[in-house]
């Protein structure tokens, strides 16, 4: 098989690094992709949101399946554009990829089926917000109505705080993602991050991983993008699995299919679970990025014909075979992240990492510059170990840290903790 993959983090990396295992993969391309994807890959210089220049590329190198690593892509609708002209593709059309791209419209399909989620209010007008904000208990969450990159959720200790968040938000922090906002209540418990394939009708569960958010120690500082992860999540028992699919999962599926938009590709599941009682926090209708990094050191070749049967629409009958084990990823960050941070600064020590199935170094803001890795984003690294026990497998993560030579990054030192 031709396979093409849309994206250039560490999603994509992982991604790569595991279809490339699968002896049905003949030739893999990855666009953009970044300088640890051309170690295994190749790589081309492709806009993964420009749907015609993608769908020519797909057609021009007979490419049989597209498989689209992050949300914009999905958004934009190259799912639609590209099986218009005839490919397999994996991820869900522009209409299904709402789940993520409005958090208003995820809590009216939640509403439609009864599926459980934190009481919430949607606004277009900030004074109506301020207005509702006054009148509700804190702590409260205004999260941005469309995509801001992972960011764009404020947990408010204080009124002020949401008011500001508010501000912010409304007054274009955000771009046009915070025009509108959704105020949620406060959901306690336990997070848990929760993947699920979908062909349209069949839900098959992926796997379970718990990310670290906050980008300091202790769960302190500010939101990012994902600073590490560890799967499976300890709290995700066959129980609250079962819960969670048969009162969030399925019912919002049958949702989506009954207003004629199914939904097709993979459904990252954020939960909530208090007293073993889960709730859904959000969707997202692409792989977690770190959380992907552990799901794919554990599930290796096997991804790609999970992959395909999704994206042909047999996923019926399929199983996913899970190893006894454990995986974590350490994400290291350029100093300064999530805020301003230096650009074009050398990595050393990655040539001497070793790459095996219980060991890699998944890129994702790098670049090469002649013999030199140079990180070029925020999150620049996602430092990969499988153990037999969740402790073996963070002795690995942390030893792949500590063997790098790059001063201008930095990683949280307490990934996994809960579970540990």
């Amino acid at each position: 098989m031709n396979i093409l993959i849309l994206g250039s983090g560490g999603r994509e990396h992982a991604l790569a690094w595991a279809i490339k295992q699968n002896p049905k993969c003949d030739r893999l391309i990855v666009a953009p992709g970044n300088a640890g994807i051309a170690d295994l890959a190749e790589t081309a210089a492709l806009d993964p949101c420009d749907g015609a220049q993608v769908t020519a590329f797909a057609a021009d190198n007979a490419i049989d399946l597209v498989v689209i690593g992050p949300e914009a892509p999905l958004v934009a609708g190259i799912v639609d554009e590209l099986r218009a002209a005839g490919f397999a593709v994996f991820g869900p059309s522009a209409a299904a990829a709402r789940l993520e791209s409005s958090k208003a419209f995820t809590k009216a399909i939640c509403d439609a089926c009864d599926a459980p989620t934190a009481a919430y209010a949607h606004f277009t007008d900030p004074q109506a917000a301020k207005a509702y904000v006054r009148d509700r208990p804190t702590p409260i969450v205004v999260k941005a109505d469309g995509l801001a990159a992972g960011k764009g959720v404020v947990v408010a200790e204080t009124t002020d705080a949401a008011l500001s968040a508010i501000d912010d938000m409304m007054g274009g922090q955000f771009g046009t993602a915070g025009a509108e906002v959704v105020i949620e209540d406060f959901l306690r418990g336990e997070e848990a991050s929760f993947f699920v394939l979908c062909d349209g009708e069949t839900v098959l569960p992926l796997g379970t991983a718990q990310d670290h958010k906050r980008v300091g120690d202790g769960d302190t500082g500010p939101n990012t993008g994902g600073m590490g992860a560890y799967s499976p999540a300890p709290v995700m028992t066959d129980a609250v699995t079962e819960a969670t699919l048969a009162r969030i999962v399925r019912p919002c599926v049958a949702e989506m299919a009954r207003r004629g938009t199914p939904f097709t590709g993979v459904l990252f599941v954020g939960l909530m679970i208090e007293d073993g009682a889960p709730s859904l926090v959000e969707f997202n209708v692409r792989l977690g990025d770190p959380e992907c990094q552990c799901l794919m050191m554990r599930l290796g070749g096997q991804v790609l014909d999970l992959i395909q049967a999704c994206a042909e629409g047999r996923l019926d009958g399929q199983q996913v075979h899970w190893a006894d084990d454990h995986a974590m990823t350490v994400v290291m960050a350029a100093n300064g992240y999530p805020g301003a941070y230096e650009k074009g600064t050398q990595i050393k020590g990655l040539e001497d990492l070793p790459e095996d199935s219980f060991h890699m170094a998944f890129h994702a803001g790098t670049t090469r510059s002649e013999e030199h890795v140079l990180a070029t984003g925020g999150r620049v690294l996602a430092l990969t170990a499988r153990g037999d026990t969740l402790a073996r497998a963070h002795e690995r993560a942390y030893a792949l840290v500590d063997a790098l030579d790059w001063p201008e990054g930095f990683c949280r030192r307490d990934i996994g903790w809960r579970a540990l």
